[in-house]
C-alpha cells in the first residue's frame, strides 16, 4: 500500500507536470503575440499555483524559481516591462529549468543547480541587463528535450459513481452465481465461480478506494470560515486541526460539507463565549475549536470539539417534558446522554431558552438527517462550563454496506451494521413489563424491546400494551442504536452478516419510510432494508 506522502507527491507531480506543460504553451503563444494578455494571466496563475504547491510539499526551490518568474511575469502584466529582448530567453530557460525540476522531483534524483537562472531573474527584477553568454551552450545541449506525460489521470466523480454502479451489479451477480454452483455441486463451476469472487472483491476495493480522498481537502477550507464567523462574533478562535490525511469516500464528504460548516458556525456562534465572558469564567480569554478526523474499525470519526459553555442537561430536560416529548416521570429516569439527544428533534432547538441556556441546538436535526442518510450517526457529550464535542459517525463507504440478514415471516430483511449494537437470545423470564413497555436488561442498561412483527404490521394506532404472555420461547432480538436511544426488536431468526448493495426504492414504494432500499441476495431474492432511525421514530410514535 502506497504511504500518504507518496500519493501527494503523485498528486503534486501530475498537477507540476500539467502547469509545466501550459506554461511551455502560453509562453509561445506569447512570444508570437507579446500583447496576448490571457497568455500573460495564465502564466502569472500558473507559475503562483505552482509557487504554493510546491512550497506546500516541501520543494523550496522550485517554489523559489516559480516566485521569481511570477513577480517577472507580473510586471509584464502591469506594463512595467516587456516581453522582447533579453527578457525573452531568460524567461524560456526559466519554464525549462522549471520542466527538469519537476522531473527530477518524480524520479527521486537531485534538484538541478540554478544559481545562473536565479541570478538573471534578480537582474530582470532590478531592471538590469541579464548575462547571456552561456544561454547558446545551454540551447544546444537541451536540443524535442524528454517529453513526458503524467502517471496520474483525473477522472469525473459522475464516471466513478457510474463504475461503482456497475461494480454493485456485478457483486449481487457473484452472489447469485456462488449460491447456484453450491447448489449445483459441479466442481468446475465451483471453481470458476470462487475465481470470479475473487475478482470481484478486488475490483469492487480497487473501485472503493479510487473515489476515496483526505478528509484535508474539505478541513482546509475551515481556517477561513472560522476567521469569518469569529469577527462577526467578536470572539477570539483558535482553531486546531487533526488527521486530515484519513481517507473517506468522496461523496460522504460532500454530503457533510453542510453539516460541519452548521457545527463549526454553531460552536462559534453559541458554545464559544466571548473574551469577556471567558475571563469571567476563569477561562483565557482566547477560545480553542478542534477540528479532528480518525479511523475507528471500518468508520471514520468526524470530531467538532470547543471548550465553550457546554449543554445544560437540566434546561434541556425541562424543555422535553414541556414540548411533551416525554413524561416528567420518564425525563427523570434518562441519563444525559439520552436528555442531549431530544436537542436532535425537528424544531426542539429552534426553543429560545435551550438556545439561550446551552448555547446549542439551532437546526441539529437538519445535520441529523444528512448523517441518517448515510447510514451514519452522530452523538453528542459535553459539561457544563467546559465544553461540547460533536461526533460524525461515517462509513468510508456508502456503495456497499455491512448489513445483519434476519427472518421475519418467511421473509428475509436485512439492517445496517452501523445501527447494531448487538444480537441475544433469551427466554421470557428475562423481560419485564414497565408502563405498557416490554423492558429487558442489556449491559446494565434498561432497553425498550418490541415485536417488528407488531411495529410493521400496527396500523396508525398506538401499540396494544405489552404482555408477557405474548411470549413463547427463546426470543432472537436485534438490539438497534439510533441518537443514542436502544431499541431491542424481535424478530423470527438470525440469518448471517454479509456485505449488501443497497439499491433506491422504485415508485411508488420509495414513500414507504420505514426502508431505506433493498438488496438483492444470492438466492435472487429481493431483500428491504431496514431504515433504522424511521423505525425508531415510528416505536417512539407509537408506544403506549
Amino acid at each position: 500500500m502506497k504511504s500518504r506522502e507518496q500519493e501527494y507527491r503523485e498528486i503534486f507531480m501530475a498537477e507540476a507536470l500539467e502547469y509545466y506543460n501550459a506554461m511551455s504553451r502560453h509562453i509561445s503563444e506569447l512570444e508570437r503575440d507579446p500583447a496576448d494578455s490571457e497568455a500573460l494571466r495564465e502564466l502569472f496563475r500558473l507559475m503562483h499555483n505552482l509557487k504554493s504547491n510546491a512550497r506546500a510539499m516541501g520543494y523550496n526551490p522550485i517554489g523559489e524559481v516559480a516566485h521569481h518568474m511570477e513577480t517577472i511575469f507580473g510586471l509584464i502584466r502591469d506594463k512595467e516591462k516587456t516581453f522582447t529582448g533579453s527578457v525573452v530567453p531568460v524567461l524560456f530557460s526559466g519554464i525549462d529549468t522549471i520542466g527538469e525540476m519537476i522531473r527530477a522531483v518524480g524520479e527521486n534524483e537531485e534538484l538541478p543547480a540554478v544559481n545562473r537562472l536565479m541570478d538573471n531573474l534578480d537582474r530582470l527584477v532590478k531592471g538590469e541587463e541579464p548575462n547571456l553568454e552561456d544561454e547558446e551552450q545551454d540551447d544546444d545541449e537541451d536540443v524535442s528535450r524528454k517529453l513526458e506525460l503524467s502517471d496520474l489521470v483525473y477522472i469525473q466523480v459522475r464516471k466513478l459513481d457510474h463504475l461503482m454502479n456497475l461494480v454493485g451489479e456485478l457483486i449481487i451477480d457473484r452472489d447469485r452465481i456462488l449460491t447456484l454452483s453450491k447448489e449445483i455441486g459441479n466442481p468446475a463451476l465451483a471453481t470458476a465461480a470462487a475465481h470470479l469472487a475473487r475478482i470481484a472483491d478486488e475490483l469492487q476495493y480497487s473501485v472503493m478506494d479510487a473515489r476515496l480522498v483526505g478528509v484535508g481537502s474539505l478541513f482546509s477550507k475551515f481556517p477561513r470560515v472560522v476567521r469569518d464567523v469569529a469577527t462577526t462574533e467578536q470572539k477570539d478562535v483558535e482553531l486546531t486541526m487533526t488527521g486530515e490525511d484519513i481517507q473517506i469516500d468522496r461523496n460522504i464528504l460532500q454530503i457533510i460539507t453542510d453539516a460541519l460548516l452548521h457545527l463549526v458556525r454553531n460552536a462559534i456562534g453559541h458554545g464559544l463565549e466571548t473574551p469577556a465572558e471567558r475571563v469571567a469564567a476563569g477561562k483565557p480569554a482566547q477560545g480553542h475549536l478542534t477540528l479532528s478526523a480518525q479511523a475507528e474499525r471500518d468508520d471514520v470519526l468526524v470530531q467538532v470539539k470547543d471548550d465553550g459553555r457546554g449543554i445544560n442537561v437540566a434546561s434541556v430536560r425541562r424543555k422535553a417534558v414541556e414540548r411533551g416529548l416525554v413524561s416528567a416521570q420518564g425525563a427523570a429516569g434518562l441519563n444525559d446522554d439520552a436528555v442531549r439527544a431530544f436537542l436532535f428533534e425537528p424544531g426542539f432547538s429552534m426553543a429560545k431558552e435551550v438556545t439561550e441556556i446551552s448555547g446549542r441546538g439551532v437546526g441539529l436535526d437538519v445535520v441529523k438527517l444528512a448523517i441518517d442518510s448515510l447510514g451514519g450517526q452522530l452523538r453528542v457529550a459535553s459539561v457544563l462550563g467546559e465544553g461540547t464535542t460533536f461526533t460524525l459517525v461515517l462509513p468510508t463507504s456508502i456503495a456497499v454496506k455491512g448489513a445483519l440478514l434476519f427472518e421475519l415471516e418467511n421473509r428475509n430483511y436485512a439492517i445496517p451494521l452501523m445501527h447494531t449494537d448487538s444480537v441475544v437470545s433469551l427466554l421470557p423470564e428475562s423481560f419485564n413489563v414497565v408502563g405498557g413497555l416490554l423492558m429487558t436488561r442489556i449491559q446494565d442498561e434498561n432497553v425498550p424491546v418490541v415485536s417488528l412483527r407488531r411495529l410493521l404490521h400496527n396500523g396508525d394506532g398506538p401499540l396494544s400494551p405489552a404482555q408477557k404472555t405474548d411470549l413463547t420461547g427463546r426470543q432472537d432480538i436485534i438490539i438497534v442504536n439510533y441518537n443514542n436511544r436502544r431499541l431491542g426488536l424481535i424478530v423470527d431468526r438470525f440469518l448471517r452478516q454479509q456485505d449488501i448493495v443497497v439499491k433506491p426504492m422504485s415508485k411508488p414504494l420509495d414513500t414507504i419510510d420505514l426502508f431505506g432500499g433493498v438488496t438483492l441476495l444470492g438466492s435472487g431474492q429481493v431483500c428491504l432494508v431496514l431504515d433504522v432511525p424511521a423505525l425508531t421514530r415510528l416505536f417512539l410514535a407509537k408506544r403506549p
